[in-house]
C-alpha cells in the first residue's frame, strides 16, 4: 500500500456529509478544505474543516453547484483531490471532466460509470446486457410528453414518471391513470429541471408491494469488485428513504448471494472503481425476484449502517482506491455481525405535511452511549436555512440482533434533542415503533399507509404550566433594564394579582395559563409558582442547572429554549417537541381585528406561503377569475415543491413571478372572493355596499 494518500481535500458538500468525510480524513492525517456559500458561513463543516473557503452566494447554483469556484478553490489551497459527498456535483459527469482536465483527483468513479449509470435510461439499457434484471417499462432518451402519454398504455397503469438525471427520489411521481399524466408529467419535468439541470423523463411499471434493497459495492482500479451486503431501504415516504438498516430481514443468504453478484456485474459493466450502490426493487411476495432500478455513482445517505455491520470504513476505501490502493479484502471476508438500523432527521412538520422548516437551533442534545452512532451538523446558534435538504443528521444504532438495534435506535431518538425548529423525531419514533416495522413487515407504501394512523402526542397542561414560568422567568432574566411596571410578577399593594400567559398553540385554539408566585423555590430553582390552566392547578418550579421541572412534586427533565424574536417558547420530551408562542397585546389585538373583518366559518381570500422558498411557477395571471382549490402557485423549498390554493373563488391579485423568494406566512395572492351570483365582488359593489 501507498504511504502517503492525499496531503489535502478539498470536500464539495456541506452539512453532516462534510463533517462525516472530514472525520475519516483527520484520522487519517489528511488536511481538509471546506467550501460554503454565504448561508453556510457559521456551518460545522467550515468550523471542523483545517480551511475553508467562500464560493458564493446561498443559492446552489451560484455555490455548491458552481463547478469553476470549487476547482478555484482547489488552486487556491493545493488540494489534490475532491470528494463530492452526494448530492450536488458527487454524480455530475461534467464536474468530473473538469476535475480531470485540472488535474485533480475526483474521489469516485471514472467518467465512464458516471455518463452511463449516471442517465437511468442509457444504465437500464446497458446492464440488461450483463445478466442484470430490469424493471419493464419504457427508457428511451429525448422523449416528449406526447410520447410519453402514448407509450403509456403500453406499459400499463399505475406506472412511475421517473427523471432520467438525479437521485434520491427527487421528482419521482406515481400516475393512477390516464388523466393524471399529462399535468404529473409537467410537474415533473419542472422539477428535474430545476433539481438536475435535465428534464428528461422516462416512465416504468410501478410494482405493487414493494420492497427497496440496495447492494453496497467496492471496487479498485485493478480489476477487483466485491460487494458488502445489502441495505433495506423500504421505508420510505414519496420516494426519500426516512429509516434504512442492514441487513435487510427479507432475504435468505441465497438471495443475498445472487443480488450481489448481479450487482458487482453491473459494477463490473462500467469499470467502476471505488464505493457505490446499485438499487433493486424486490417483490414482497416473492423475495427471490428483483430488479435493477439505478446505480448510484457515490457514496449513499445511509452507508453508515453498511459500515456498522461489516467494521469497514467506506470514505477510507474512497480515498484508498483513489489514490491508486488495491482492495485489502477479498468477498470471503466479508462477514456481517449484529443489525444496524438509521433514521434520518430533517426539519420538516410532519403534522402539516412534512412541511420543510428553517430557523435557528436554540438548544441541542445529542444522543450516545453503547452502539449510538450520529453524523450530524447541528449546532447551537446555527441557522436552518430554506435553501437546502432539509436533512439535518443520521441517528444510528447497532445491535446483535435487529431488536436491539431497534430499541437503542428509539431510545436514541428519545434523546435527540434540537429546539428551535419543528423536527421529525417523533414521527421516527412512531414508525420505529409500528407492529409492522417491527416484524419487518416493509414495503415503499408502508408510511402513506400508516400516517393518517399515527398517534401525534399534544402539550400536556403540565408542561404547558412549566412552559408559562419558563417565560416569565426567562422575562424577569432578561438583560433589559429592569423596571418594575414590567415586572410581570402580578404585584400589588395588598395581594398579588396572578400574571396571564397566553400560547398560541400548535393545534387548536389558544390556552392560557395564570401564574402566581408562590415564594422562593428549591435550591437550583428561581421560584415556586401555582398554574392555573384550564381548571386545573399545578405549583412548578424550574431548575435551570438540571434542566429539570417539579410540577406538583413530581420531578422529570423539562429542556426548553426562548425565541426572543418570535416569542415563542420551545419545549421538548422524548422525542416530542412543540413551539409554543406568546400571544402579547398586539397579536391578540391583529386577531380579534381580524375576526371582526371575518364572518364566522368565511374562508380566507389571501393565499400565504407556509414556508420560506422560492417561486417556481405561476399558475394563473393577476385579474383572472378562478375557482375554490385552484393551484395559484408553486413554491419549492428545501428542494421540494409546494402547490398554494385558493380556498375561494374568485378575481386573483398576483404580481409575483417564477424565481422570487417569499417568507413564511407570506401573502402571495389575495382572491376577491365571487358573490353568490357566481361573479367576482367589484370596488364599485363593495364602496356601496359600506356607502
Amino acid at each position: 500500500m501507498p504511504e502517503q494518500l492525499f496531503t489535502t481535500v478539498l470536500i464539495a458538500n456541506r452539512g453532516e456529509i462534510a463533517c462525516r468525510v472530514i472525520r475519516t480524513c483527520r484520522r487519517l492525517g489528511i488536511r481538509t478544505v471546506a467550501v460554503y456559500s454565504d448561508a453556510d458561513a457559521g456551518a460545522r463543516h467550515v468550523r471542523e474543516a483545517d480551511l475553508s473557503v467562500r464560493i458564493g452566494p446561498a443559492a446552489p447554483t451560484a455555490s455548491y453547484l458552481n463547478i469553476e469556484a470549487i476547482i478555484t478553490a482547489c488552486r487556491q489551497t493545493g488540494a489534490e483531490a475532491v470528494h463530492p459527498g452526494y448530492g450536488f456535483l458527487s454524480e455530475s459527469l461534467a464536474f468530473a471532466e473538469a476535475l480531470e482536465a485540472a488535474g485533480i483527483t475526483f474521489i469516485g468513479p471514472n467518467v465512464k460509470a458516471i455518463g452511463v449509470m449516471g442517465d437511468k435510461i442509457r444504465s437500464k439499457n446497458h446492464v440488461a446486457g450483463y445478466q442484470v434484471p430490469v424493471v419493464p417499462g419504457l427508457a428511451e432518451p429525448g422523449l416528449s410528453d406526447d410520447q410519453l402519454i402514448n407509450a403509456a398504455d403500453g406499459v400499463g397503469y399505475p406506472l412511475l414518471i421517473k427523471p432520467s438525471a438525479g437521485g434520491g427520489g427527487k421528482g419521482m411521481h406515481v400516475v393512477d391513470g390516464p388523466d393524471q399524466l399529462p399535468a404529473t408529467l409537467a410537474t415533473a419535468r419542472r422539477v428535474a429541471a430545476s433539481a438536475f439541470g435535465d428534464d428528461t423523463l422516462f416512465l416504468e411499471k410501478l410494482i405493487r408491494s414493494p420492497r427497496h434493497i440496495e447492494v453496497q459495492v467496492l471496487a479498485d482500479n485493478h480489476g477487483n469488485v466485491i460487494h458488502l451486503g445489502e441495505r433495506e431501504c423500504s421505508l420510505q415516504r414519496r420516494h426519500q428513504k426516512v429509516i434504512e438498516e442492514a441487513p435487510s430481514p427479507l432475504l435468505d443468504e441465497a438471495t443475498r448471494a445472487r443480488i450481489g453478484e448481479a450487482a458487482c456485474n453491473a459494477a463490473r459493466s462500467v469499470d467502476y472503481s471505488g464505493a457505490g450502490t446499485v438499487e433493486f426493487l424486490v417483490s414482497d411476495e416473492a423475495p427471490d425476484e428483483f430488479y435493477f432500478m439505478e446505480m448510484n455513482t457515490r457514496l449513499q445517505v445511509e452507508h453508515p449502517v453498511t459500515e456498522l455491520v461489516t467494521g469497514l470504513d467506506l470514505v477510507e476505501w474512497q480515498l484508498r482506491v483513489a489514490a491508486g490502493e488495491q482492495l485489502a479484502i477479498a468477498q470471503s471476508d466479508v462477514v456481517l455481525i449484529g443489525h444496524a438500523v438509521e433514521a434520518r432527521v430533517y426539519a420538516e412538520n410532519p403534522e402539516q405535511d412534512f412541511l420543510p422548516s428553517a430557523g435557528t437551533v436554540l438548544g441541542l442534545h445529542e444522543a450516545s452511549g453503547d452502539g449510538i452512532r450520529v453524523d450530524s451538523s447541528l449546532l447551537p446558534g446555527l441557522e436552518i436555512s430554506s435553501s437546502y435538504d432539509p436533512m439535518l443528521a443520521k441517528v444510528i444504532a447497532w445491535g446483535e440482533d435487529r431488536e436491539e438495534a431497534l430499541d437503542r435506535l428509539d431510545r436514541a431518538l428519545g434523546e435527540t434533542v434540537a429546539l428551535g425548529v419543528p423536527t421529525n423525531v417523533e414521527y421516527l419514533r412512531l414508525l420505529l415503533n409500528d407492529d409492522d416495522v417491527r416484524a419487518g413487515r416493509l414495503d415503499t407504501t408502508l408510511i402513506e399507509r400508516k400516517l393518517p394512523h399515527l398517534a401525534f402526542r399534544r402539550v400536556t397542561d403540565g408542561e404547558l404550566a412549566a412552559a408559562a414560568v419558563a417565560w416569565l422567568e426567562g422575562r424577569r432574566d432578561s438583560p433589559q433594564p429592569r423596571s418594575p411596571w414590567a415586572a410581570g410578577d402580578g404585584w400589588r399593594v395588598g395581594s398579588a394579582v396572578p400574571t396571564m400567559v397566553s400560547f398560541a398553540m400548535p393545534q387548536g385554539e389558544p390556552r392560557e395559563v395564570a401564574l402566581t408566585r408562590l415564594g422562593p423555590g428549591s435550591t437550583g430553582s428561581l421560584a415556586n409558582f401555582r398554574a392555573d390552566v384550564a381548571g386545573s392547578s399545578f405549583t412548578v418550579s424550574l431548575e435551570h442547572d438540571a434542566g429539570a421541572a417539579v410540577v406538583n412534586g413530581v420531578r422529570k427533565p423539562f429542556r426548553h429554549a426562548v425565541d426572543p424574536s418570535t416569542g415563542t417558547i420551545w419545549i421538548a420530551d422524548a422525542g416530542f417537541s412543540a413551539g409554543l408562542t406568546v400571544r402579547d397585546r398586539k397579536r391578540r389585538l391583529a386577531e380579534a381585528l381580524e375576526r371582526i373583518h371575518r364572518e364566522e366559518g368565511e374562508l380566507s381570500p389571501e393565499v400565504r406561503s407556509p414556508m420560506p422558498g422560492t417561486v417556481t411557477a405561476v399558475a394563473v395571471s393577476n385579474g383572472e377569475h378562478i375557482k375554490a382549490g385552484q393551484t395559484v402557485l408553486t413554491v419549492e423549498a428545501m428542494k421540494m415543491e409546494h402547490q398554494l390554493t385558493a380556498a375561494v373563488a374568485g378575481e386573483v391579485s398576483i404580481h409575483l413571478k417564477p424565481g422570487d423568494l417569499v417568507k413564511a406566512g407570506q401573502i402571495v395572492a389575495v382572491v376577491a372572493a365571487a358573490d353568490p351570483a357566481g361573479g367576482a365582488e367589484t370596488t364599485e359593489q363593495k364602496e356601496a355596499e359600506h356607502a
